[in-house]
């Protein structure tokens, strides 16, 4: 299957070219891409997301939003507005209203990106969800809004999708802050999320053979950790740094059902069918400017290519004009 980049459920959640799911008036546009990748025969899977924090005021024309009035750890990172209590119930309910949009573009299913950073691992988050109402506090309060916004896809999923409608939800299992996400966390909530009628959990990691951010003493791989723990009651997906065939295989040594190429298959489109034909050795794992009519990327992922010197290796007087 295909799972899209993210879009957003607010023009509020957005980031400069990402997807969006906001409003009635982005089914049409929606329902084109369902079609394209859908065409031979991949399920098409639209993931769902509010940038929160992560944003800019630049990009969305206003101060961005989050649990708290705490800004990210990063440099130069904007304070963002505390949503409101009526604005978050509000929020649960844009979710529910970008899954309708999704079942009614013809898509399979949906996937809630609660990884990464954004809004709602920012509300699962003790580092950036500072709150003393119902929404934070104890682990239990912090794991509402997550719960809260699975509830309301799954409603909408009863209500309008006329087929089988794949659910999943995309989770990062710690945080390096302090404090931060821990892995016990993140193991309370996917246990309670395997009870919400979820197909999938998505597991995102900066690598799949990585072991813990937190506990250095650790040397198990922390997606192992979560396969033991929690993956015979759901199925897991990895991803994490997957360029080869040779690296989708350790995955799945973990115990792992299923795993996920994401920069990897940007990097390199044809992954699938250069290892169907045995041309593995000829899988492309990293981007230069030779490849800028090969690769059809728009612009703004181009801007996206240059601004990742940790990622792909763009010099400076390489830049494509």
């Amino acid at each position: 299957m295909v799972i899209t980049s993210c879009a957003q459920v607010m023009e509020n959640g957005k980031f400069p070219g990402s997807l969006s799911a906001s409003s009635d008036e982005h089914i049409k546009s929606l329902s084109k891409l369902a079609e394209s990748i859908k065409s031979c025969g991949t399920k098409a899977i639209l993931q769902i997301f509010h940038v929160g924090r992560m944003g800019t005021s630049a990009s969305i024309g206003e101060q961005t939003v989050s649990a708290s009035a705490i800004p990210a750890p990063r440099e130069d990172a904007e304070t963002p507005r505390e949503l409101t209590n009526e604005e978050v119930h509000a929020m649960v309910k844009a979710f529910g209203e970008a899954t309708r949009r999704a079942i009614e573009a013809g898509f399979d299913g949906v996937e809630i990106h609660g990884a990464n950073t954004y809004l709602i691992q920012q509300f699962f988050s003790p580092h950036s969800n500072r709150r003393n109402d119902e929404w934070g506090g104890t682990l239990d309060k912090r794991m509402k809004f997550p719960l809260a916004v699975v509830r309301s896809v799954k409603e909408m999923i009863d209500a309008y999708a006329k087929k089988p409608f794949l659910f999943g939800y995309r989770i990062s299992p710690e945080e390096i802050e302090e404090p931060g996400i821990t892995l016990n966390d993140t193991l309370t909530l996917m246990n309670q999320l395997k009870k919400e009628s979820l197909d999938y959990i998505h597991v995102s990691v900066g690598d799949v053979q990585q072991s813990s951010i937190r506990n250095k003493g650790s040397m198990e791989a922390v997606l192992g950790t979560i396969q033991q723990e929690v993956g015979r009651d759901i199925p897991l997906i990895g991803v994490g740094k997957i360029q080869t065939p040779d690296d989708a295989l350790s995955a799945l040594e973990l115990g792992l059902p299923l795993v996920a190429i994401g920069r990897g298959l940007l990097v390199e489109p044809d992954w699938v069918r250069k290892v169907k034909k045995g041309n593995e050795f000829s899988i492309r794992t990293e981007i230069t400017p030779a490849d800028y009519e090969d690769l059809l990327f728009p612009d703004s992922m181009w801007e996206y290519v240059r601004s990742r010197p940790g990622w792909l290796p763009f010099a400076e007087d390489n830049i494509i004009k």
